[in-house]
């Protein structure tokens, strides 16, 4: 029988290359507000217990250590506002991306099994689906979710717009999967970026949100954004213990085991709240010298309540904007990438050095 391959579409970044080669060309250099990876240093206390750590030659739990496993429950208590979990309730991961793309396969989905996303959503929700033959749905309306839904992916702060999911909001999605018979999964990590108020967003663990019945629920956080840790694959899930197990048994036979080293590097990383307020400062002094500039040169910034991004629209064609910025030497993201339909805005982030930022600013205001 012939081999049938996985039918995917193609990567959206690729279709970039030509307005990153134009933007490249400019006479004052080339600024990226494509991608969000950060570009400060990683903190060095993360990096001195990373190192302390190398002598890794035993295999390291799939679970996490002890250690690790108590220091995101106390992370999700001091953070969050969840101070219920117990170490069987989190598990560490390499990354959310693999968490992310990897769920319909360890929860057992397939053909005939629907997983819904937002309308305008990153990208990996849908291949996780298309990876075992799930159909992806893109709906925000919890009222028009399928019969058939299986798993729900919510994202708050969204990438890319910034939305924030408010407690009513969580709680209703939470209330429709548990009608369906579904898992809701919560991608929250971005919680940390909030700039509407002092504390995180809230996460879908919070009591106030499930009144202490984790059942079927699930909260995804990576520590890339808040501590700069894109490098080190660093994240984790908590919710339903049932859940739980199902992922740690499927990441056994899979092989899906985080590094010791890194492990203890994301032990220091969730005991230190010093460096994220930090980072959080930094962005946003960026986004403070960056969204004036964009208003002025007649944007709109649509949602953008939290995370790394500012999501913009002059009301044209995401891939006209995404030209008329490469001509100015910076790249940006066409709102297509993501499923808004029509394609009118760009996300643009903020993650670039001070000087490149301001620089954006800077050309931004001869574009007027």
């Amino acid at each position: 029988m012939a081999r049938t391959p996985l039918k995917l579409p193609d990567f959206p970044w690729d279709s970039l290359a030509p307005f990153a080669e134009r933007a490249r060309a400019h006479p004052d250099g080339f600024i990226d507000l494509s991608v969000g990876s950060p570009v400060d240093p990683t903190p060095e206390p993360i990096r001195h217990a990373l190192a302390a750590a190398t002598d890794a030659h035993a295999y390291p739990q799939t679970s996490g250590s002890p250690a690790l496993r108590e220091a995101i429950v106390d992370w999700f208590a001091r953070r969050r506002g969840v101070d219920d979990l117990s170490v069987a309730n989190v598990l560490p991961t390499i990354g959310s991306k693999e968490l992310v793309a990897l769920m319909p396969l360890m929860l057992g989905l397939g053909r005939g099994d629907v997983v819904v996303h937002p309308t305008v959503a990153y990208p990996t929700y849908a291949i996780g689906a298309a990876l075992v033959g799930a159909t992806a749905v893109a709906s925000d309306d919890p009222a028009d979710w399928p019969q058939n839904t299986r798993l729900v992916w919510l994202n708050s702060p969204g990438n890319p717009d910034g939305r924030v999911l408010d407690v009513d909001e969580l709680k209703a999605a939470v209330a429709r999967a548990r009608e369906l018979g579904a898992v809701v999964a919560s991608d929250e990590c971005y919680a940390e970026l909030n700039w509407q108020g002092a504390e995180p967003t809230p996460s879908i663990l919070d009591p106030r949100v499930i009144a202490g019945q984790r059942n079927s629920v699930l909260a995804v956080y990576s520590l890339s954004k808040q501590s700069n840790l894109a490098g080190y694959r660093t994240a984790f899930v908590a919710g339903c213990s049932d859940l739980i197990d199902e992922l740690l048994a499927v990441r056994k036979h899979a092989g899906l085991i985080p590094p010791a080293p890194v492990q203890a590097a994301m032990i220091a990383a969730l005991a230190d709240e010093t460096h994220v307020a930090e980072q959080k400062e930094r962005y946003r002094a960026r986004r403070a010298t960056l969204a004036p500039a964009l208003e002025a040169a007649g944007f709109r910034i649509d949602e953008s309540a939290a995370g790394l991004y500012l999501w913009a629209t002059k009301g044209e064609d995401s891939w006209a904007t995404v030209a008329e910025f490469a001509e100015l030497g910076i790249l940006v993201v066409p709102g297509s990438f993501y499923g808004e339909q029509p394609p009118r805005h760009v996300r643009i982030a903020l993650t670039a050095p001070d000087a490149a930022i301001a620089d954006a600013a800077a050309r931004l205001e001869l574009y007027v």
